[in-house]
């Protein structure tokens, strides 16, 4: 690959991964772990990932169990749950914190997919805006003694680039929205 496309095609990369990010919280009616990354503890007055405070397990295909190193973490990890977007309530018995995920409604899970058909475009529009920045850059080396066959094959291979991540990201919201409506 040409050096000079590489900054494009890293900006489209972490567009890209990103989303693959984003996707991994985006409930699905089964527990997923990944609906937790972004929680944080109070742990002795430090905000801290809930996967550093205690083993997160799937016991069931609707349930996260989540199991405190310390017991006395217990409310801390079921306020921070509370106060997340996680939109469950968590139950515990003394020992470990139980999350159950209800069955997703028709309803709900179009409504999911609509939000991940969303993001999906606005990461598109992301890639395009990488795209475009690079034309620019490209018609700027006009002046610098670069040839116009060199310019036009650059823009062609940035062209194929972002072809590339929009058919990726297509594909990663397919996927997606098959995964959210199985039931």
């Amino acid at each position: 690959m040409d050096e000079r496309l590489k900054p494009y095609d890293e900006k489209m990369k972490k567009a890209y991964d990103f989303l693959v990010t984003d996707f991994g919280t985006i409930r699905a009616g089964r527990a997923n772990p990944h609906v937790l990354d972004k929680i944080k503890v109070d742990y002795y007055g430090t905000p801290t990932p809930i996967q550093q405070v205690g083993n997160i397990t799937v016991p069931e295909a609707r349930m996260i169990q989540i199991a405190p190193w310390e017991k006395n973490l217990i409310k801390d990890i079921e306020k921070a749950i509370m106060m997340s977007d996680v939109g469950i309530t968590p139950s515990n018995d003394g020992a470990v914190i139980r999350l159950v995920f209800p069955e997703l409604t028709e309803e709900r899970r179009k409504e999911l997919v609509k939000d991940v058909k969303k993001k999906g475009e606005d990461n598109k529009v992301v890639i395009r805006n990488a795209r475009r920045d690079g034309n620019d850059a490209f018609k700027k080396l006009a002046k610098a003694e670069v040839s116009e066959d060199e310019i036009k094959e650059l823009e062609e291979q940035l062209q194929k680039l972002t072809d590339k991540y929009i058919k990726d990201i297509d594909k990663l919201v397919e996927e997606k929205s098959k995964e959210i409506l199985t039931v």
